[in-house]
């Protein structure tokens, strides 16, 4: 077993476990890194296999639009955030680990190029086309099905966050879509028929002391 393909799994092992933390975890925090280190694994195992310009494109992507996405999402739940403000330090050991990881990572990819003898066939040069034009006709042909599991557990997760974030609670201000739409125009306005003079009332004059 090469040091490329222990790389390999370690990888995938990291990105697994991390991916559950994710869903496991009870503090927003602590999932938000566990998903920064899901996604940095990731473009690591990308990486092994040559895809520099998708592991890049996970990285900037993933990590810095669907991270504000994430977060966002914890704002809409209206969770109570200030004792998670008083207590940072507690998210600090978390986001060391995190760091950990995350150069352990990019140590073991300096490693494998370091250590790369010979290098392997390149799949993609062997077919004639880009290692992303590659990658991109074995996911949409051979891996095709895995590619729709996944699609279909993201849009899974979008339309649970919109019943998420729509409960009903107390002392907030919800909208019914369905007597939106079923509103008559005299139930959105009334009009009221006034006259365009009023007449000032006379006051009888105080008597004389």
């Amino acid at each position: 077993m090469t040091f490329q393909l222990i790389c390999f799994y370690a990888f995938a092992a990291i990105t697994v476990g991390a991916a559950l933390a994710v869903i496991s975890v009870r503090n927003p925090v602590h999932a938000a890194l566990c998903l920064v280190l899901t996604f940095f694994s990731t473009a690591c195992t990308w990486l092994l296999a040559d895809a520099e310009f998708l592991a890049i494109a996970l990285v900037l992507v993933y990590v810095g639009a669907v991270m504000v996405l994430f977060l966002f999402v914890v704002m809409m739940l209206d969770l109570d955030l200030d004792p998670l403000r008083e207590g940072f330090m507690r998210a600090l050991p978390v986001g060391l680990l995190v760091a950990i990881v995350m150069l352990v990572e990019m140590l073991s990819l300096i490693g494998v190029r370091v250590t790369e003898v010979a290098p392997s066939v390149d799949p993609a040069a062997a077919a004639g086309m880009s290692n992303t034009t590659w990658l991109a006709s074995a996911l949409f042909s051979q891996f095709l099905l895995p590619f729709e599991v996944a699609a279909l557990i993201l849009t899974v997760a979008i339309v649970a966050a919109v019943p998420l974030t729509l409960r009903r609670r107390t002392g907030t201000k919800t909208q019914d879509p369905g007597r939106q739409v079923r509103v008559e125009p005299r139930d959105r306005i009334r009009i009221v028929k006034m006259a365009a003079e009023k007449p000032v009332a006379s006051h009888p004059e105080s008597p004389a002391p």
